[in-house]
């Protein structure tokens, strides 16, 4: 396996080999001149000007000496070979430099001037004292500014380098990061055949790094995770089905006991009966649970009017109400219609509804509100149901729509049924592109569904309905 990391040393060291081989070759552009250069260049500059004075002294004397100091940039004079000055104009250099014989050239710095002399022989053989006076070089430059000078162009080069490298590394990194959590995702979403795609674009260079080899664990994971599911569901459903012959079985021998039994046995024979009925109606959510996963796609869904659904659904939720001692009242603002199918969302918000009645406490209104609203994506439906219970501990409020989890661990048969049904209602609003959350109030708990859709026709503010 190719090590990712080996690939990025590799990437960095071309990188900082590019860059060094081209800020080498721009620097080499402003090299500094060598000093031996620069004292070459020095010594011919005295040796011309040196023959021009004493030529110029020679045949024209101080006059022609002057003469030849206007038509130059620098300073010069002439002295004897015992160091007093020739001419006038030469005791302002020859006092500034001091006195006595010279035997080779040397220099040095007066006031903002440099003073340079040097013995010479003229063509006619005499010997002479050259003074050359300069003035002082410039300051030199500032840091910033010598910065600025070596850095540029050099700097831009680097930093357009190092991006194209960092650019290249960040697509290196963040490509197959991006399809594994966008499979994770979805995975999470409940859509067990997500998987991470390869993209077949990496050349043999990026193929068998430790990325690739998580792709690969990931989609082994899922594959893994797919296959315990459906095991899970079709063992599920299997019980379900082999347990519905022998509890048809029991109900036609409990019929049968009941009609050569006396009246001693019939409390108890009641019991059975009772007992018999809840594991039907159990096995009859636990089909219906599994259905619901085993579906994936919103096939054959039409426009089905909640307001419609709702006012079908109250006669029998009133029924139950009353042997709860309690009322169910029916609020809405607007029409609202979505795409759905009829029995799922009927179940779904029956399901809930009548865990807000087994719920609720005596005397005390289960509310339910249904209103739409505007969104990013146009209209959604808003229904609330709402009772007066107990309410639901903060640290349980996601478990409830687990199958089975109930708050009430006793798990007795005057608090709730076996755990389904708010189980079956976060399937069923799912399926229709929808969330079901609970809501914890100061008098119980809301139980709030959101349908995304744009299919919702709205009215300003219709009476309420009760």
């Amino acid at each position: 396996m190719r090590s990712l990391f080996f690939k990025i040393f590799i990437i960095f060291w071309i990188a900082q080999s590019l860059i060094f081989v081209i800020s080498t070759a721009l620097i080499i552009r402003h090299r500094v001149p060598h000093p031996e250069f620069v004292l070459n260049a020095l010594f011919d500059d005295v040796r011309y000007e040196s023959s021009q004075a004493t030529s110029a002294f020679e045949s024209g004397g101080c006059a022609a000496l002057d003469a030849a100091v206007q038509t130059r940039e620098n300073s010069f004079a002439l002295e004897d070979q015992y160091g007093n000055a020739l001419c006038p104009s030469a005791v302002r250099l020859a006092v500034s430099y001091g006195t006595g014989s010279v035997t080779e050239a040397g220099g040095k710095q007066v006031g903002d001037r440099y003073l340079w002399r040097a013995p010479v022989v003229s063509k006619t053989g005499k010997k002479y004292l050259f003074l050359l006076s300069a003035p002082q070089l410039p300051k030199p430059p500032s840091w910033y500014q010598d910065l600025f000078h070596f850095a540029f162009p050099q700097l831009p080069v680097a930093i357009a380098v190092g991006g194209l490298t960092t650019f290249v590394l960040v697509l290196l990194f963040t490509r197959p990061v991006i399809r594994l959590r966008k499979a994770a995702r979805e995975l999470a979403q409940g859509n067990l055949r997500a998987r991470v795609q390869s993209d077949g674009t990496h050349t043999r260079v990026f193929q068998g790094d430790e990325f690739h080899a998580l792709v690969d664990d990931f989609n082994h994971m899922a594959d893994r995770l797919e296959s315990l599911v459906d095991a899970q569901k079709l063992l599920l459903r299997d019980v379900s089905h082999e347990l519905r012959s022998p509890l048809a079985r029991f109900s036609v021998a409990l019929e049968l006991s009941r009609e050569d039994a006396d009246k001693r046995m019939s409390k108890h024979l009641d019991r059975f009966e009772r007992e018999a009925e809840r594991l039907n109606q159990l096995i009859g959510q636990l089909l219906t649970l599994s259905s619901m996963e085993a579906l994936e796609a919103a096939a054959a869904f039409r426009p089905v009017s909640l307001n419609k659904l709702i006012e079908e659904m109250i006669p029998d939720a009133e029924f139950e109400a009353r042997q709860r001692k309690c009322s169910v009242v029916f609020h809405s603002s607007d029409d609202c219609t979505i795409q759905g199918n009829h029995d799922l969302l009927y179940r779904a918000i029956e399901n809930v509804v009548r865990n807000a009645i087994r719920y609720t406490d005596v005397d005390t209104e289960v509310e339910i509100r249904l209103r739409a609203v505007k969104n990013d994506t146009g209209l959604a439906a808003i229904l609330d149901v709402s009772d007066h219970g107990p309410g639901i501990p903060d640290s349980e409020i996601q478990a409830i729509f687990r199958p089975f989890y109930r708050v009430d661990h006793a798990r007795s048969s005057e608090t709730g049924g076996f755990g389904v049904g708010l189980a079956i209602a976060e399937r069923a609003v799912k399926l229709h592109n929808g969330e079901l959350r609970a809501i914890n109030g100061n008098g119980g708990v809301t139980f709030r569904m959101q349908f995304q859709s744009t299919d919702l026709a709205r009215e300003t503010s219709r009476a309420s309905n009760g």
